[in-house]
């Protein structure tokens, strides 16, 4: 993630925030936004207790967005984060940027109440918890712009240092001294951030020894009041937007939102003519243009939807932009891309494109059916679309090569449909027999996600599987994914209804995940993000829930309105831009899902291979005239007039004549007028709405002596004890007595009083040493000399594009059964959270594929840092067999040139 440079805005005089009671503007408050303004009562078109949308304004308690015209808004919207921030400062600290001062959920407490604009904590010995007992009354807040000084007894690590040369971390991590890059300190409350990924090398989070006796010390900046937390007084447009259509209606809200989105969208063109992401984000990234061109941006901008598309494509494969433990395949939502490109070719009808793009797609998804299709389930293995910041949607626990074992809601509904698309494409250009194939899995998928990720007693689907050799399901709901669901056609219809009904949707919109996770500052975790509320939106359209529709479009035009541009993300919990880790201004999806919500949901366009057909629905809120003018379509302009609500029509015209069918033919040329008379039906439909709620921490589960204990979770009233993935017990405890009798994998999570589960632990495995074999790699391949530590037995292999291509082992198997087999490796080749340096190998027995086994990035030059790969499961027969480790054609990654790993050695586990 690149830091926000900061902009520059204009303010009106702060406002007190008084009650959260949304009412029509009136009085001073109106006359602080504007003297002129006509502040006559209207009817609101959408009115909750938090917010109320207007024909003309919106309205957030004391805050107000006002539309002076098509083509002007103002605001007095600030952003109340500095106002009403808790003193209670809770952090820890990190050798090298590394979360290992203590384990996972414990925290040093500190009430940072400021004397004169400055706190001072006492000196806290590392890896023992500080907690703060002062009693702090509610009406006390952290001053804005308070210096909070912390210090840090560092020598029980140092004297470590001197006397064995390592000091070994409560979590069980070795540091040895020539390693020992600094500490640094993480935490909750801004500028801190739980980021660990992205705190090595941080300097302003890095503690100095300024008087050389191993305590160190740091001042921070605390709620600092910066300009990037506040918005501009108005806005005004100044692009000349007459090449794009031209949108009207009977309200000046739409009008305004939808001129703001076009402007934007001129904004975030380069000028190599490939899109900007936002404002604060430089490039151009898979998944944000291709959501973007799914939404609008095909439509309006096919050429640099063609050349950003194919920015991201190197050696004829689709790209995977950086992230979790090097990327691909970790992460393998890049195939949202195929539906991007499918959505420009129906857009445009371009021939060639659609020859070239099937290419791309095609040889992208056949490396993915190698290297990441879990033939078992049917499903793609892969971190969730779109939330690749791993710590705010997974367990702390999980690794990246945790993350590539999980199977997620949203990759696998958009490689559902990038499959499907496949297909077409594939029939199109006469490929028969690949557009069969693709079918096949497409249909695996699909089975695959409502047979393992439905909840029949939630009425929506789950997060993801997510375990090691034994997988269990997260319950919590995503949003995206839950939309791609219905969209796609995954869920059908009846689903489809539910799923719409009963997600969870709270306040300002519909969270990205739901229940919020503990401890993890807003984001994805307790953050809306304007895109997925778009495609939420989308859902509801055509799932026909008009009152789920209707909240989707107000929970759009509130952020865009008093913030006067489209913010990529905002709190879930309080609808303020301001609190979320990382936000940027102009952003590119969330402005193509604003404008979405006039093609694809008023106007109803649905884009197929040879035409578009017209299918609105305009809830009753939005009743009344509108037109879409200057409006291209392939080789037609059209000028289209509404009237009415609903989403049946009742009358469609072309130039005066009725059409017997609400279609435009891709041949199509010339200009016309389509004029359109709803039917004025409600179709009516429930919403789940929700308060905020966060679930319980994930348990700290060990094994000793035939016995699991974890330490109380709070609030927690029982623990649920899964073994194997299924439920072996509830009980009020915190141990339970298990047998070794046979391989077990035990996870254990929290529950509150009110039902809501934890994440599930870190699975402990127990399991007999006679099912435990360990083949030491160094025997069977040229050992490597590298000054690598902490490896096992005499030492380590190197395997590379150049070196051990191919690592062959000899294993005597004991006793019939499916064995689980991993690696014990490093990879120092990048930081666990960026980069394109994941390793990828093929495991074959004998001359037979068996899995692909991926050895993640770990840390920048960590190369004494191991772990474990994921596990391949075989069934095997007693004797001798040879497997091998190899680097074939498919496995090459996102990097191309480094693919590169540490094997310190192969372990078979017998699970069944």
């Amino acid at each position: 993630m690149k830091p926000i440079s900061l902009r520059s805005s204009i303010l009106f005089s702060l406002l007190v925030l008084g009650s959260c009671q949304t009412q029509k503007p009136s009085g001073t408050a109106a006359e602080t936004v504007s003297a002129s303004v006509d502040v006559t009562p209207a009817k609101a078109i959408y009115q909750s207790k938090a917010y109320a949308v207007y024909p003309d304004s919106v309205v957030q308690g004391e805050f107000v967005a006002r539309v002076l015209s098509s083509k002007e808004l103002t605001s007095n919207y600030q952003s109340p984060v500095n106002a009403f921030m808790s003193p209670k400062v809770i952090f820890k600290f990190a050798i090298n940027g590394r979360d290992n001062e203590m384990p996972s959920g414990v925290d040093h407490i500190f009430n940072c109440v400021a004397s004169n604009g400055n706190c001072e904590t006492p000196v806290i010995t590392f890896g023992k918890q500080y907690k703060d007992e002062t009693q702090v009354p509610n009406d006390v807040y952290l001053a804005p712009n308070t210096h909070m000084k912390v210090r840090l007894d560092m020598r029980p690590v140092l004297e470590a240092f001197k006397k064995q040369g390592f000091y070994t971390t409560a979590t069980g991590d070795k540091i040895y001294k020539e390693d020992f890059k600094g500490v640094y300190i993480a935490g909750s409350t801004d500028p801190l951030s739980w980021d660990f990924d992205n705190l090595g090398g941080k300097k302003e989070a890095q503690l100095q020894d300024p008087e050389g006796d191993g305590v160190y010390e740091i001042t921070l900046l605390m709620n600092e009041n910066r300009e990037e937390k506040m918005t501009a007084q108005q806005w005004k447009m100044t692009r000349n937007t007459a090449a794009f259509p031209q949108y009207q209606s009977d309200y000046p809200v739409s009008d305004a939102l939808y001129n703001l989105a076009i402007e934007e969208m001129i904004n975030a063109v380069e000028p190599d003519s490939t899109f900007r992401t936002g404002k604060e984000w430089a490039g151009v990234w898979t998944r944000d243009i291709s959501y973007s061109i799914i939404l609008s941006m095909a439509q309006l901008q096919p050429k640099v939807s063609r050349y950003s598309l194919m920015r991201k494509v190197k050696d004829g494969r689709i790209v995977q932009d950086t992230g979790t433990g090097g990327a691909y395949p970790i992460s393998t939502d890049r195939m949202i891309w195929a539906v991007a490109a499918w959505e420009v070719y129906k857009a445009t009808g371009d021939e060639q494109w659609l020859r070239d793009t099937y290419a791309i797609i095609k040889k992208s998804l056949l490396d993915d059916q190698k290297n990441a299709l879990d033939t078992e389930t049917g499903m793609m293995r892969g971190e969730s679309s779109f939330l690749d910041w791993r710590e705010q949607t997974y367990p702390r626990w999980m690794q990246p090569a945790d993350i590539y074992e999980s199977e997620n809601l949203g990759t696998n509904a958009a490689h559902y449909q990038a499959n499907m698309v496949a297909a077409q494409m594939a029939e199109l250009l006469k490929d028969t027999e690949a557009a069969a194939g693709f079918r096949k899995v497409a249909e695996g998928i699909k089975a695959g996600i409502n047979k393992h990720l439905w909840q029949q007693e939630k009425g929506y689907y789950g997060q993801y599987l997510y375990g090691r050799n034994y997988k269990i399901l997260s319950p919590r709901a995503e949003a995206l994914g839950e939309a791609l669901a219905v969209l796609f056609g995954v869920a059908d219809e009846e689903r489809s209804k539910t799923i719409v009904a009963k997600t969870p949707v709270t306040d300002y919109g519909i969270p990205s995940i739901y229940p919020t996770i503990p401890g993890i500052p807003p984001y994805h975790n307790n953050g809306v993000w304007p895109f997925v509320q778009s495609y939420w939106g989308l859902a509801a359209a055509k799932a026909g829930n008009e009152a789920s529709l209707t909240e989707s479009i107000s929970a759009i035009y509130r952020p865009a309105a008093l913030f006067l541009t489209n913010k990529e993300n905002f709190v879930a919990v309080n609808g303020d831009y301001a609190g979320t880790q990382i936000n940027s201004s102009n952003m590119l999806w969330s402005l193509a899902g604003s404008l979405s919500m006039v093609y694809k949901v008023f106007f109803g366009m649905d884009f197929q291979a040879n035409q578009l057909e017209l299918k609105p629905f305009v809830p009753k809120a939005f009743a009344g005239n509108r037109s879409l003018t200057n409006y291209k379509y392939r080789n037609v302009v059209l000028n289209i007039e509404m009237s009415g609500y609903g989403n049946q029509i009742k009358s469609i015209t072309m130039d005066g004549k009725p059409m017997e069918r609400a279609v435009i033919p891709g041949n199509l040329t010339g200009t016309h007028t389509i004029k359109i008379e709803l039917a004025n039906n409600e179709a009516g439909g429930e919403l789940n709405h929700t308060v905020d709620y966060t679930s319980p921490e994930t348990p700290q589960v060990s094994y000793k002596g035939g016995k699991l204990t974890w330490p109380a979770v709070e609030g927690a009233v029982t623990y649920q004890v899964m073994k194997n993935g299924q439920l072996l017990e509830k009980t009020p405890n915190t141990s339970f007595a298990v047998s070794a009798d046979s391989y077990a994998e035990y996870m254990v999570l929290a529950e509150d009083k009110q039902g809501v589960t934890s994440f599930g632990s870190e699975p402990v495995m127990v399991v007999s040493a006679k099912y435990k074999l360990v083949y030491e790699l160094e025997k069977a391949a040229p050992k490597a000399r590298l000054p690598y530590r902490d490896f096992s037995g005499t030492g380590f292999v190197e395997t590379s594009k150049q070196k051990n291509k191919q690592v062959q082992v000899k294993v005597t198997i004991p006793e019939q059964g499916v064995y689980a087999i991993d690696f014990r490796y490093a990879n120092g080749n990048g930081p666990i959270n960026t980069s394109n340096k994941a390793a990828i190998r093929t495991l074959k027995k004998g001359n037979a594929t068996v899995g692909t086994i991926v050895l993640p990035q770990r840390g920048n030059d960590e190369w004494s840092n191991w772990g474990f790969t994921n596990a391949v499961e075989v069934p095997l027969e007693k004797g001798t067999h040879t497997f091998s480790l190899t680097l074939e054609p498919h496995n090459e990654n996102m990097h191309g040139e480094v693919n590169q790993a540490m094997l310190d050695y192969m372990r078979l586990v017998k699970i069944k």
